[in-house]
């Protein structure tokens, strides 16, 4: 399992993408997979580490967040590429 420090700079980075997302008007479905991944970030945050739900939760959503980060940083470098060129 993750550590919290780990978890805290995953949820920080996904919350940072969706910011810069929405205003840089990125694909919708790019802003809700970085949504969803936010969300839950936050809420399993809310949670102690040893709880049953974060158990369960935290692997496939540190997986999940990780790929919508690298989603996220492919969209956002084509993205500046087009307006640099």
């Amino acid at each position: 399992m993750s550590s919290t420090l780990d978890l805290l700079h995953l949820r920080r980075s996904a919350r940072t993408a969706l910011e810069l997302g929405v205003v840089a008007l990125a694909p919708p479905d790019l802003l809700d997979e970085l949504a969803a991944t936010t969300g839950l970030l936050e809420a399993v945050s809310e949670l102690p580490a040893d709880s049953p739900p974060v158990i369960a939760l935290v692997p496939r959503l540190t997986t999940r967040a990780t790929a919508a980060l690298k989603r996220w940083d492919e969209w956002y470098g084509r993205h500046l590429a087009r307006i640099k060129g």
